[in-house]
């Protein structure tokens, strides 16, 4: 099979698994084709985001005390002054919605770039994973909790949160084509909701001010004076840090918004300024309510309430809601805030599914199947299952985690931004960004001294992502990688030439590349491998330029050196991969099976081997015949491989 051929197949393979699946990706790029409203798209990554105040403000007043609004103002500070620019410039840098990842992927390459965008992708599913399984367990609880339904389903949290991931995985499991309409309503709905409460919380606030002066007083008793209380709130920010979520997947749902009409994928303008205006909506919308929540919360309920087993635990609003608009409405309340924690799994997920193909098969760290988005559904809810049984549930324990992953994401993209602006020479931006940078390496920092929880599992994480990779690119290692085969005129003119007669081609290792290199290999090669002297001989020299790359485009270019020697020379990942491709080229162009002409190499064969895996060189005559072996399972159509 050529390589032409088998790109193509490849390409059908994959068409058809995604209609076979109801494929989100194929709906993606349907949806990035017709484009959506920017602010419909906010929508769908509020979900992430604005369902946090089904658990941020209680989360909040657990960390900083009387202290809860001071903190939450210097978080609203680093949100709008930090996070917000930072991922305004990744939109402009990453308009396809790749978001800091492949920014810091193009800065980095071989295996270290390889194996730093795997420990990112493992903080990134720490992040998304996290993002269901806390959602879903914020959900359970504002179910368990609810006044008229805690009798029936009192101890059953774990079961519930189980469901409800359950339930996320066959949405996808069944398409997820009308995820923007649904979270339009649902993001309505649920902000509509809270500015009830929040309206309502100011008015209690406003009838009775004393407990302003009673908060006041025991702040001023607590911490002194105003520069205390400052360098306190930000001693405790990080703990807040779960009020910043949704910046990462905002930028991956780029691609579903609508830009102007002569926007080209070089240039997407107006896509660009769609999403520049959803970040910064979404950014000002979750900043107001997050320092009025916090305001009324911390004003309103008593500290013991926000407490483990506390009636305001992990549902401060809610229990607002049943204590001042009564039990029908604090219901609706309840219902609303499920349904948004629910589905808000569902932006992780869809973000998951987007991040995951776009990189591990790429590196050929991934089975074919990771392609497709039914056996990843299946994957990443049992993923899920597993973490919410680890955590019992329990949104507290699971804040750190979350918080740890969020930082890691934000921390590269501010790095990723400021390298970016250094390297256009803008040196107002560069030190801005760096400033930010290094605000939310500090915080990522403690944060992690602090709650190590999420270290351990993004490390876990990354562990699982790596060992997975590497054994899947083991077993991979003898596919054939290339994409497309290229020829340049010259190239084409040797190939036309043996239309009617067999190509010998040698494999050669350049070094001087002289006429003494070229004449002392021909002499070997017909020595070692009785070829007649009337019989013509073409050189093939690879270059390797980046092993840890799998899959490559390949372009062959032709030369004569010395007015005598025909070579034909290659950039590639890999040599016996390059030289497979290029004889299964010759062959279907021509109608005439190739001959190769190796050498045996020096060397432990398992040393050769690894060469091959980690430089693409090794030994590399059983490795190309292994190669077209796979490819061309007919022995009678497969190159010849000579080895003396």
């Amino acid at each position: 099979m050529s390589p032409e051929k088998a790109a193509r197949d490849a390409a059908a393979k994959a068409q058809q698994d995604g209609a076979e699946s109801g494929d989100s990706a194929a709906e993606a790029g349907h949806a990035a084709h017709t484009g959506q409203p920017w602010w419909r798209v906010m929508c769908l990554t509020g979900l992430d985001y604005f369902s946090t105040l089904g658990y941020q403000p209680g989360i909040a007043a657990l960390a900083a005390g009387l202290l809860s609004p001071i903190a939450t103002i210097v978080l609203v500070l680093v949100t709008l002054l930090g996070a917000l620019p930072v991922y305004r410039r990744v939109a402009q840098e990453s308009p396809r919605g790749e978001g800091s990842i492949a920014m810091l992927e193009r800065l980095l390459s071989f295996w270290k770039g390889k194996l730093f965008v795997l420990a990112l992708l493992g903080f990134a599913a720490t992040d998304f994973i996290i993002t269901i399984t806390l959602s879903a367990a914020d959900a359970s609880a504002h179910l368990v909790e609810n006044p008229h339904l805690t009798g029936a389903l009192g101890g059953k949290q774990m079961v519930i949160t189980l469901i409800l991931v359950a339930l996320l995985g066959a949405v996808f499991l069944k398409g997820f084509g009308e995820a923007i309409g649904l979270a339009v309503g649902l993001v309505g709905v649920y902000l509509a909701l809270n500015v009830v409460v929040v309206v309502v919380g100011i008015w209690k606030i406003v009838q009775a001010p004393h407990v302003v002066t009673d908060w006041s007083n025991a702040l001023t008793t607590q911490h002194g004076n105003v520069f205390v209380m400052i360098g306190v709130a930000l001693v405790v920010f990080p703990k807040l840090a779960l009020g910043m979520s949704g910046f990462e997947t905002g930028v991956a749902v780029m691609p579903h918004i609508k830009g102007d009409a002569d926007d080209t994928e070089a240039n997407p303008v107006g896509r660009i300024r769609g999403t520049r205006k959803l970040l910064t909506t979404a950014a000002v919308i979750m900043s107001t309510f997050l320092i009025a929540t916090s305001f009324i919360c911390t004003l309103l309920i008593p500290a013991k309430e926000f407490e483990s087993g506390g009636q305001a635990n992990g549902r401060a609003l809610a229990f607002l809601a049943h204590e001042y608009l009564g039990g029908a409405f604090g219901s609706v309340y309840d219902l609303s805030t499920i349904a948004i924690l629910w589905f808000a799994g569902a932006s992780a997920m869809a973000g998951m599914l987007n991040l995951l193909p776009r990189y591990l098969p790429r590196y050929g760290m991934a089975p074919h199947w990771a392609r497709a988005v039914r056996p990843m559904v299946i994957v990443l809810t049992v993923v899920g299952f597993l973490i919410t049984w680890l955590f019992d549930a329990n949104v507290d324990a699971q804040g750190g985690a979350y918080a740890t992953g969020v930082l890691v994401l934000i921390s590269s993209a501010a790095i990723a931004v400021t390298i970016a602006a250094y390297k256009k020479r803008q040196r107002g931006w560069t030190a801005a960004f760096g400033v930010i940078a290094a605000v939310f390496l500090y915080t990522t920092v403690v944060n992690t001294m602090e709650r190590p929880d999420g270290v351990k599992i993004g490390a876990c994480f990354i562990a699982g992502i790596i060992l997975v990779s590497l054994l899947s690119r083991l077993k991979r290692a003898f596919e054939l990688r290339v994409t497309d085969v290229l020829l340049d005129e010259t190239a084409e003119r040797f190939i036309r030439d043996y239309a009617h007669r067999p190509l010998r081609l040698i494999a050669n290792e350049p070094t001087n590349r002289d006429v003494a290199e070229y004449r002392d290999k021909i002499r070997q090669i017909r020595a070692d491998n009785d070829i007649p002297g009337e019989d013509d001989l073409v050189f093939v020299e690879v270059t390797v330029r980046d092993a840890s790359d799998f899959e490559s485009e390949l372009t062959v270019r032709g030369e004569v050196l010395h007015n005598r020697y025909r070579v034909l020379t290659l950039e590639s990942s890999s040599i016996p991969n390059a030289i497979a491709a290029l004889a299964l080229t010759v062959r279907d162009r021509t109608g005439q099976r190739p001959h190769l002409y190796f050498e045996w190499t020096e060397g432990h064969p398992f040393a050769q081997f690894l060469r091959f895996i980690l430089f693409g060189q090794g030994e590399v005559a059983p490795v190309t015949r292994e190669v077209l072996r796979e490819a061309e399972p007919d022995r009678t159509k497969r190159p010849r491989v000579h080895v003396g």
